[in-house]
Order: C-alpha cells, then sequence, then structure tokens
C-alpha cells in the first residue's frame, strides 16, 4: 500500500459526458467524490461533439414532445443492429435505463435537455425511426451564466485545431452538456474537480481495488477510495503504439479525440487484471483531408461521388458515417482503395474547387493552401481530372455517366443512396444525387478519421469490470470509451456513445452508493 495523500469515497478519472454524470450522481447521493481529468480542460470528447446528443428512447423529454415510440420498440431495434456481438443484457440496460436517467437529470434545474431529431442509422432494420425522436441535446447555456468555465470547458474544435477564440455568448451542443454539469457539481461541497491530473495507476488490496495513483504537475499523489474508481477516461485514440498493438486502423494524426485520450487508464485497469474486447474498433467515419496532412470527421455531403483506384464508385456516399467509414476500411482492405480517395463533384453551384461538404467539423481553411497541398484538384474535362488523381480516365468517365443516369431515373441502383431516412436527412428529404455535368470538373482528397476507439474493458450492467473469468474486480467500474461498447461493431444511431457513457456512469456510481466502504 502506497503512503495515502488523501481519501475519498469515489474518484472519476476523465471528465467527457461519463466523467461528469458519474461525478454528479455520486455528489448528489451524498458522497465525496473527486474527478480528475488529464488534460488542461474540462470535456473530453463530449465537448467537440457540435451536436452533444444523447440516444435515450422514450424519454421525459421525447414524451413531452409527442413522441409514441417505446422502449420494447427501440430495444427491438438496437438489438437488431447489434445482434450477438455483445452481451443481451449489456445491450437491454443501456436502452431500458436512458429514459430513467433523464427523468433524474431532469429534477435539477441545472440541467436542461431538448428534442435534436436525428433519424436511426439503420433505416431499413426493425422498429427504426426516421422521424429522429430517440436523440436529445443539453439546451445551450449562456456563458454569463458560468464565466469561469469559458476556458475551462474544451473545444470546439477550431480552437484547439486551428487557434480560433473561444464562443462567448453560448456554451452550445457537447459544450453545453459539460458546462451544465460542472456548474450542477459545482454546488455539492462534497465534489471536486481537477484538471491537469492523469490516472496513471490503480491500487489493488486482496483482489479489491482501493485507490489510484494520479500524476500532476507537482508529482506523483496516492488517492484512497472507499467505495471504487470509475474510469471514463475515453479512449486510446491518441496512442499510436496501442492503434498498432490492437490492429486500430488509422492514426492520431486523424482522430477527433483529444490529446489527452491515451488509453492510460486502459492499461492501468489491465494492469490489475481487467479484460478487455473489440480493442480494434472504433467509431469510424470519412475524413476531409487538409492541408496539415489530417484527415478530419466529414458528413453532410450535398454532392459528389467517391471513387476508388479504378475510378469507379463503391459506396453509398450518404450513408451514416460509421456505416460509411466502415466500408472505405473494407475497401482498403482488400486493395480496391488507397487513401487518400478522392471526392469527385462538378462546379454546378459555381463553388471554385470547394467540396460539397455542409460540415467539416474542423473548418476548411483558404482553399489555395489544399491546392497547393494536392488535396484538390481541377480540370476541364473527366479524363484530365483522372490523370491528376491517379484513375483510369475511361472508367472515370463511364462512372460519371451510369451516376447521371441514376440522378435522371432518381434511382442509384449500385449502392442505393437515398434509399434510408438518413441518407436523405440533409437533402430536404428527397434523395441526395445530383449530376455530375458541369465544367470545370474536381476532386478533394478524403482519409479515413474516427470520433475515438470503442474497444475497452468488459464490465458487467453495473459497469462493474470483469477478469478474463468473468468475475468482478471489486472497486472499479468503467465507462465510456474506457468501457468496451455495448454497440459491438455498430453505431444504431447518432448520440450512442454519449447516451452510453452517461447510463453506465450513473449505474457505477449508484451501484458503489448501495454498497459498503472498503473500509
Amino acid at each position: 500500500m502506497p503512503d495515502w495523500d488523501e481519501s475519498t469515497d469515489v474518484l472519476v478519472a476523465g471528465s467527457g459526458a461519463g466523467g461528469v454524470t458519474g461525478a454528479y450522481t455520486a455528489a448528489r447521493e451524498g458522497l465525496d467524490v473527486v474527478l480528475v481529468e488529464a488534460t488542461d480542460k474540462f470535456g473530453g470528447t463530449t465537448a467537440y461533439s457540435a451536436g452533444g446528443g444523447m440516444w435515450f428512447p422514450a424519454n421525459p423529454v421525447l414524451l413531452r414532445a409527442g413522441t409514441d415510440d417505446t422502449v420494447e420498440d427501440a430495444l427491438e431495434y438496437y438489438t437488431a443492429v447489434v445482434g450477438d456481438r455483445t452481451p443481451r443484457d449489456l445491450q437491454e440496460t443501456y436502452v431500458r435505463s436512458g429514459a430513467p436517467l433523464v427523468e433524474y437529470l431532469e429534477s435539477d434545474e441545472l440541467l436542461k435537455f431538448h428534442l435534436l431529431p436525428w433519424p436511426d442509422y439503420y433505416g431499413k432494420a426493425p422498429k427504426a425511426r426516421a422521424d429522429g425522436m430517440r436523440h436529445m441535446a443539453a439546451k445551450p447555456l449562456r456563458v454569463s451564466a458560468a464565466p469561469d468555465l469559458r476556458e475551462l470547458v474544451r473545444g470546439p474544435l477550431d480552437v484547439d485545431r486551428l487557434g480560433r477564440a473561444v464562443p462567448g455568448d453560448y456554451f452550445v451542443g457537447g459544450r453545453a452538456l459539460i458546462a451544465r454539469f460542472l456548474t450542477a457539481i459545482a454546488r455539492y461541497p462534497n465534489a471536486s474537480t481537477r484538471l491537469g491530473t492523469a490516472l496513471t495507476e490503480l491500487v489493488i488490496d486482496d483482489g479489491t481495488v482501493v485507490g489510484a495513483v494520479v500524476q500532476t504537475d507537482s508529482g506523483r499523489r496516492a488517492i484512497r477510495t472507499r467505495r471504487g474508481v470509475l474510469l471514463a477516461a475515453g479512449g486510446f485514440e491518441r496512442n499510436d503504439e496501442m492503434r498498432a498493438r490492437y490492429g486500430v486502423p488509422g492514426s492520431s494524426r486523424d482522430t477527433m479525440g483529444p490529446w489527452g485520450n491515451r488509453g492510460l487508464a486502459h492499461l492501468a485497469a489491465m494492469a490489475v487484471g481487467a479484460d478487455v474486447d473489440l480493442m480494434d474498433q472504433a467509431w469510424w467515419s470519412p475524413g476531409l483531408t487538409h492541408p496539415d496532412g489530417s484527415s478530419a470527421f466529414a458528413l453532410w455531403f450535398t454532392g459528389g461521388i467517391f471513387v476508388d483506384d479504378h475510378g469507379r464508385r463503391f459506396v453509398n456516399e450518404s450513408a451514416a458515417y460509421d456505416r460509411l467509414g466502415r466500408a472505405v476500411l473494407a475497401a482498403v482492405d482488400d486493395g480496391s482503395v488507397t487513401l487518400p480517395f478522392w471526392m469527385v463533384y462538378d462546379d454546378r453551384d459555381d463553388n471554385g474547387g470547394v467540396p460539397p461538404v455542409q460540415a467539416t467539423n474542423v473548418s476548411m481553411v483558404a482553399p489555395q493552401a489544399y491546392v497547393d497541398a494536392g488535396l484538390w484538384s481541377t480540370a476541364d474535362t473527366l479524363e484530365e481530372l483522372a490523370g491528376q488523381i491517379g484513375v483510369p480516365p475511361k472508367n472515370l468517365v463511364d462512372t460519371v455517366s451510369r451516376f447521371n443516369e441514376f440522378v435522371r431515373l432518381g434511382v442509384d441502383a449500385d449502392f442505393g443512396r437515398g434509399d434510408e431516412p438518413y441518407d436523405r436527412a440533409f437533402s430536404g428529404g428527397t434523395p441526395p444525387l445530383y449530376p455530375i455535368e458541369r465544367p470545370p470538373f474536381h476532386a478533394a482528397a478524403f482519409g479515413v478519421s474516427d470520433l475515438g476507439t470503442k474497444g475497452g474493458l468488459r464490465t458487467d450492467t453495473a459497469a462493474r469490470v470483469l477478469d478474463a473469468a468473468d468475475n468482478v474486480i471489486p472497486g472499479l467500474y468503467a465507462a465510456g470509451n474506457t468501457m468496451a461498447a455495448p454497440s459491438g461493431t455498430t453505431y444504431p444511431g447518432g448520440g450512442n456513445p454519449i447516451g452510453t457513457s452517461m447510463v453506465f456512469s450513473h449505474l457505477a456510481v449508484r451501484d458503489m452508493a448501495k454498497g459498503s466502504t472498503h473500509e
């Protein structure tokens, strides 16, 4: 045993949606709680989310908005999409626990939510919702209501990636969720939140986790826990060595996770016997390649087609981003696509060569910078464009001609672009089929990005961490991207990562609250 520097009931590692939910629950339930964040800002990947959505079917917010959805319907959808890759009881716990969690949170006047319609990502699965009525977000919060948090909540992405100014009017999206929780937590004298404090080791005594060692700028501190340690510290997407070890495609350069997501909590838990699963998985997306070499999460394409190394289409370009990212990775695996791959589009909107991407997440910089970096090309003919991007000219011409015929007919016979509600979410409800016929023609380079890894510690339905023999490791809990995702190798709908993290963090602390102390 180390010489303890302090003690608390609950220690929470990470300050994304899961971490702040766990810390809030602990404080509200009367437990002493210390939340530690490894970086200099609160919020983790959640704070980068423009929408900050949560997938909580049939919760009070959505019922007030008039949904006729039921938890049973949502469970049928979710389990049909996820299949048997993860334990059914974990899947069911997530789907059933969202609504009670929202009811619990809404009893606090500081935690306010609103409907944010977003269609399910597998529109042909049974009981999928096309109306988006399973998705909600935190209401924006005036910065003036929590001015001390303006510089302490991470994001938006352009602040960290492009050096833009921090917004001074409202916290919105994921930043609003984090700011609201931090404001609520601050009312409790039994809660402490700390930046620049990374959990690096767990302390175990007779098989029970009884505390942790954290690293700060002033050195190491040992924190004794009476109820438990909750690891909600994000994924390991920023750790290239771990990505390589577990076979996660891509690199840390292209992830949307913040720099602190290095897998330290994963490693600490594995060192005391925790078992892991899904370690080769991430939440994927196509990524527009920027002049600095990074490919950043992009969606909402209002034109263009993606082509492979042979100049042929290979995917539904309007599919939900994780499904699209996985299709690109499959094409890379079979050798038909080499990164970067190309979006081909025309000049129908006098766009000056700018690709038809409405949500880049990291804003585009000056167009000439992309041209100078060889990432955007322009030509008077498709044949000439094909030469610039290294694909067979005849194939590209034939591909565009075939696609334009689909546009004329209103049906994509090859890849079903527009067949599902999500495909049509950004095109006014009509199939997102736009011809490529007005010269000059353009091409933009794309890579594969991710919103974080989703492999992590195996847990039970109370978020208690398990060892390889399915035994609970007492005193140790995990949630969010530190936990092996209940959704397995799928992404059922927007708000799944944040929603899952919140649910299992809340359940973890509720389990700690009803248990006995280690002392």
